[in-house]
């Protein structure tokens, strides 16, 4: 029976003339869309006696079965109540951002002994946090930063507190081991509050105080403190060089936004200058944008991002179609003035016109890459949770027969498709035969140890072949080289080891999920996953075999030149001899069955 259509008289007759949030439902009662209005009767009375509706409204006011609406007390109050709706409804007609929960900080904890670290989550007056960053790699080469010049610890407190002797990282000048007592706690401190300087945007401070205590030391003939000095001051001043995004602007905390409508994409960029220091980008590309234009994305973009999260003392933009309204709604929210600069000149204006190209470029890149690599990264983005900066995935597998030539290996997807030339294999060597997680924790040390002292390219994802056990290891290894921010996911062989049945493992959510055999996400997975198993079987292959042949008759007490001889001329060769059974090696004149059980072994 077809559904009779929706009169909207009754309704519209008793809407009254004041602010508030309305949503269009259809038949199913699933909510279309979500908006707000000063005046509920004039907004919604629009829909239905408009005749110049885009083809997106139309579609909607065709499947509308009931309205619902909220009166609130101010204009105020309905962006907040729009946004709120709309990011727990997710309506199908309007323009969705999908962002991160929340972004990354670096964080220094309330310890005696600070620890660095990578941080997402609610914020803890205990210790003290610098960003927000837009991605988590731009985090992560901050606190390497900082590691490199300030040689803060970044281990967990588990690791710290059960130390006996220096990690590696001491080893490598990125720590000074307080664990271990190599530094107090005053010069700590002052490597510490150093860093902090850093962090706020002070480096002229830092780096004045610096350049006199460097000078004071090599007065006084202590020429190896001046060199450490020195070293950092160098260090500083080319990360200044690199990060600085105007000299005149240290103490700034700003939000630049631009939204660009080209070839059918929309694109939001938002650029992050904190203390003055330029943090990097990231692009958005919503769904439902149909129809809009960069003025009405733009200021939805703003609505949407900063409902509940920490707002900069300033944002500049251009196009915004409102901009004083949402200035004061913005200003609420923060609890504090927040200047909305839709009019910037100078520096800012460059800094706007940089986040324009970044947005262009975010286009004519996802133009030019609509494949389906991108459909299934995007799909394992979504699957687990991850942001959409997540691009190069690493994975480890472990190859042996019988516990002989263990080789672990390491390939790499990055840009959209396997690397070769960035694969790596580690010949195993010095653990008990056969011991997979001690294997495991070799290879993702010795390859994370490097990266952790700043040799080769940081990875989004970490994939490891195997279940609860093998994640634990690779979380150990983490935690000890100081990369606990790195995430990781364990893929278990599913019941009977069939594929499409792989369990994830994601130890940073403590949740185990497995994806439809039909996900392009899992299908991204499978092709990793199986590259890695491909490449540690013919690293294994070509080291057994190698192995196999250089383990002759020579190396076998009882077996001199003569007995070689008949062996090799009764089984035609050494691979004759090395398949040969007890039974058959005794048929050779000279081997009894003591020696042709020796002569077997060798070979099996």
């Amino acid at each position: 029976m077809s559904q009779s259509p929706f009169d909207p008289k009754p309704v519209l007759a008793s809407l009254p003339n004041l602010p508030g949030v309305y949503r269009m439902l259809s038949a199913d009662g699933a909510v279309l869309y979500v908006g707000k209005a000063k005046d509920l009767k004039k907004r919604v009375s629009s829909y239905f006696q408009k005749s110049d509706l885009s083809p997106r409204i139309r579609l909607m006011v065709a499947q509308i079965a009931a309205i619902e609406t909220t009166v609130v007390r101010s204009e105020s109050e309905a962006f907040i109540l729009e946004n709120n709706l709309i990011k727990a409804l997710s309506p199908r007609y309007n323009i969705l951002f999908r962002d991160d929960k929340s972004y990354p900080y670096i964080m220094l904890t309330g310890h005696a002994f600070p620890r660095l670290g990578f941080y997402r989550g609610a914020l803890d007056r205990k210790h003290q946090y610098f960003g927000p960053f837009p991605s988590g790699h731009a985090v992560r080469e901050n606190i390497h930063l900082l590691q490199k010049v300030f040689k803060l610890r970044t281990c967990e407190d588990s690791v710290y507190n059960n130390r006996s002797r220096p990690c590696l990282l001491h080893q490598i000048k990125r720590c000074t081991a307080p664990c271990v007592g190599l530094i107090d706690e005053a010069h700590y401190r002052e490597d510490v509050r150093n860093a902090l300087l850093f962090l706020q945007g002070k480096d002229s401070e830092l780096l004045t105080d610096l350049n006199s205590k460097m000078e004071q030391a090599a007065g006084e003939w202590r020429f190896e403190e001046a060199a450490v000095l020195r070293d950092q001051i160098h260090s500083l001043t080319r990360i200044r060089s690199k990060q600085f995004v105007s000299s005149n602007t240290t103490q700034l905390d700003a939000d630049v936004v631009a939204c660009v409508a080209a070839n059918g994409l929309l694109c939001v960029n938002l650029v992050m200058v904190r203390g003055g220091r330029h943090l990097g980008d990231k692009s958005f590309f919503p769904s439902n944008a149909d129809d809009y234009d960069a003025a009405s994305a733009l200021e939805a973009f703003l609505l949407q991002h900063y409902l509940d999260r920490t707002i900069p003392q300033a944002i500049i933009v251009a196009g915004v179609p409102e901009p004083e309204p949402l200035q004061a709604l913005l200003s609420e929210q923060a609890g504090r003035k927040v200047y909305l600069n839709d009019n910037p000149v100078g520096e800012r204006r460059v800094w706007l016109e940089m986040a324009t190209k970044n947005a262009e470029i975010a286009i004519g890149q996802r133009l030019t890459s609509q494949s389906t690599q991108e459909g299934r990264l995007s799909a394992l983005q979504d699957a687990l949770g991850l942001p959409e900066s997540v691009a190069r995935i690493e994975c480890f597998d472990i190859s042996h027969t019988m516990g002989e030539a263990t080789v672990a290996s390491c390939v790499v997807y990055d840009r959209l498709s396997m690397q070769p030339s960035e694969y790596r294999r580690y010949n195993i060597t010095g653990i008990t035969p056969g011991d997979d997680f001690a294997a495991m924790r070799d290879a993702l040390t010795r390859r994370y140890q490097k990266i952790a002292a700043g040799e080769g390219v940081m990875p989004d994802l970490v994939l490891i072949d195997g279940g609860k056990g093998q994640v634990g290891v690779a979380l150990d290894v983490m935690a000890e080289v100081g990369l606990n921010e790195l995430m990781l996911v364990g893929v278990a062989k599913g019941e009977e080891r069939k594929p499409g049945l792989e369990q994830l493992i994601i130890p940073q959510q403590q949740k185990t999920l497995q994806l439809p055999t039909d996900h392009p996400g899992l299908h991204l997975i499978q092709q990793i996953r199986d590259e890695a198993h491909r490449f540690a079987i013919t690293g294994h292959r070509n080291r057994r075999g190698k192995a196999r042949t250089t383990s002759s008759l020579e190396d076998i007490a009882g077996v001199g030149p003569k007995r070689r001889q008949r062996l090799l001329t009764h089984f035609g060769g050494l691979k004759g001899v090395q398949t040969a059974s007890v039974d058959e090696l005794c048929q050779v004149e000279g081997i009894n069955r003591t020696l042709a059980e020796t002569i077997y072994r060798q070979f099996h």
